[in-house]
């Protein structure tokens, strides 16, 4: 099925049978967090210590 077709299909869902408060209270917090550890982390950068060095790729 075309993903755009089902984008559609589960907002009709949506519409008809509308999640609870509580559940969209909870979806709401998910996304604000989500959007202020990306913020932090692309204001601030990456610490030195979670970096890895690129290991080369050896192709047979």
């Amino acid at each position: 099925m075309d993903p755009l077709t089902r984008l559609l299909i589960r907002l009709s869902q949506w519409f008809r049978n509308p999640p609870s408060r509580n559940h969209l209270a909870i979806l709401g917090v998910v996304l604000v967090v989500a959007v202020v550890l990306v913020t932090i982390e692309r204001s601030v950068g990456w610490p030195d210590w979670a970096r890895t060095d690129p290991v080369p790729i050896r192709h047979r």
